[in-house]
């Protein structure tokens, strides 16, 4: 009864705060700033963070560890969200004061989407233990292709769901503000915001085949999953517009991300010979990667076309 009431209680306030982030405090469509958007972003760590002490308080330090841990590996794969959806809205050219709309309805269905993954999973490992190996050899296999695809280019108009849509549903040529479907001769259309949500939506998926059993090698508790998973992309929004125009600079963050999806992939593979990592090991690697990932983009800057010192090689 008390793992009902855990659940009931951890959606419904997930959804008061989604209420009150849309409904309250950006009912008004505007452009987020990134003042404004570092606030947010440190108040949803706050938020995971208070959140995390009560799993500690009531469930013990190992627990606790084991949702800071799939916090922290959530919010590092993030990171290669951010790039697509920077990408996603170039793309389309969609207005600054439109993206937080299409990133909150997104998100929204990230989170049943992540959620029916993570039941899936667990169900999976629990009934076919082997397919923990499947995770661990993927997972291996995704990190190895993140570092060979490093500066494969995003082509949104090749998506097979966008493509599908369009066949079955008439889409309008010019956007019409924030609204996602508008009638034209009597009939229903979608906008072309609708299409960069689906985007979204559809890069959630394909990202979550990647989190969801990198957090499986953490810990099988579907709760510590699943609210670890949740706590990490609701601040994704806010970690966007934070980090969006310095991106960039951080050119070799995504071999950390390989690294760490590799270093996880192994740690699923050895669990079978009864070799098991402390939490603390896990997380202490995960944090210096992340740690060198950053320091090594900021020592070594990505040169440009117009870099003088590029040119003169």
């Amino acid at each position: 009864m008390s793992q009902i009431f855990l659940w009931v209680g951890f959606n419904v306030f997930i959804l008061v705060m989604l209420v009150l982030d849309l409904g309250v405090f950006n009912r008004k469509n505007h452009e987020i700033k990134v003042k404004e958007a570092l606030l947010w972003s440190l108040f949803w760590i706050v938020l995971s963070l208070i959140f995390n002490y009560g799993i500690y308080y009531y469930k013990g330090t190992e627990v606790a560890l084991q949702f800071f841990t799939g916090y922290i590996i959530e919010k590092s794969l993030s990171v290669d969200n951010i790039f697509v959806f920077l990408m996603v809205f170039t793309y389309f050219r969609v207005q600054p004061k439109y993206q937080h709309k299409v990133l909150f309805y997104g998100i929204l269905g990230a989170l049943v989407s992540r959620a029916i993954f993570i039941f899936a999973g667990v169900a999976l490992i629990e009934n076919f233990h082997w397919i923990i190996y499947v995770f661990g050899a993927f997972l291996i296999f995704t990190g190895i292709k993140m570092i060979t695809e490093k500066n494969k280019e995003i082509r949104p108009d090749k998506n097979p769901v966008l493509k599908a849509f369009r066949r079955v549903f008439p889409v309008t040529k010019e956007y019409h503000g924030s609204r996602f479907f508008v009638k034209v001769n009597k009939k229903l259309h979608a906008t072309p915001l609708f299409i960069v949500v689906l985007m979204v939506e559809t890069t959630d998926i394909i990202f979550a085949v990647d989190s969801i059993p990198a957090i499986l090698a953490i810990t099988h508790d579907p709760f510590i999953v699943y609210t670890s998973n949740v706590m990490a992309i609701l601040g994704l929004r806010a970690l966007y517009f934070a980090l969006s125009a310095v991106m960039r600079l951080f050119h070799y963050i995504q071999y950390g991300l390989s690294v760490i999806l590799v270093f996880v992939g192994v740690k699923m593979l050895i669990s079978g010979f009864e070799i098991k990592l402390p939490i603390t090991v896990t997380l202490a690697v995960i944090g210096v990667i992340l740690v060198l990932s950053i320091v090594a983009s900021l020592i070594f800057p990505q040169k440009t076309e117009n870099d003088p010192e590029q040119n003169q090689n």
